[in-house]
């Protein structure tokens, strides 16, 4: 029987992966920006799989893991799809906002990643995406504490932002909770599309699209 602290090794193989990316960038990288948020996210969820928070700590896992991966991959210098792009093409913008390098790395992140994670651990799992649904909505949770550090830390004070301000406008167009719903639509999707790989590619590529279009407006650069 594998026990569950050899399988943990993945979320902590991950954590290290990140902390060397955030040791070779520079601290007002838009993709360093957004690293830093997900790294102390991810940390989270580690010390919450030590106080038994997940009811099925081996698929939080493999979901935490098979969706940090999806990141990974294009971070360490793998090919950038659509979704990234914007970030990775504006990541010293001097225009652009912390702010607003967090959310687009969180759009892309959760807008198309967390869909192809979904079905990647079901196939690791052999699981239908209901039976990953418990560990979708507590890692959800999660994610939220990830907008409200973003807010806390990035986000200028009130003497700063004003009703005027542009980035007001901008934080009240995008929902961390609306784009976790339609990540969850959208895995249940592609999982119905398995047997269909045409179309099941021809839905990732619009999805992948679309959240590119997305982050690209989130990218908009600000008067300071």
């Amino acid at each position: 029987m594998v026990r569950l602290e050899q399988f943990t090794t993945g979320v902590h193989t991950v954590v290290s992966r990140m902390r060397a990316l955030d040791g070779a960038w520079p601290e007002h990288d838009g993709v360093a920006v957004f690293n830093r948020v997900y790294l102390a996210v991810t940390q989270e969820v580690d010390r919450r799989l030590d106080a038994g928070y997940f009811p099925d700590p081996r698929a939080a896992i493999a979901l935490d893991v098979r969706f940090a991966e999806r990141y990974l991959a294009v971070a360490e210098e793998g090919p950038v799809p659509a979704c990234w792009r914007p970030l990775f093409q504006f990541r010293r913008h001097p225009g652009v906002r912390p702010l607003q390098f967090a959310l687009a790395g969180i759009n892309a992140h959760i807008g198309h990643d967390l869909a192809l994670a979904v079905v990647d651990t079901c196939r690791t799992l052999g699981c239908e995406p209901a039976g990953l649904e418990d560990e979708f909505e507590r890692v959800g949770d999660l994610l939220l504490s990830l907008e409200e550090r973003i807010r806390d830390e990035l986000m200028p004070g009130p003497d700063l932002l004003q009703l005027a301000d542009p980035l007001t406008h901008l934080l009240g167009a995008w929902s961390l909770e609306r784009a976790r719903e339609a990540a969850w639509s959208a895995a249940r999707a592609l999982w119905a599309l398995r047997h269909l790989p045409d179309v099941a590619e021809e839905f990732g590529r619009r999805l992948d699209a679309a959240v590119g279009f997305a982050s690209r407006m989130l990218l908009t650069p600000l008067p300071h």
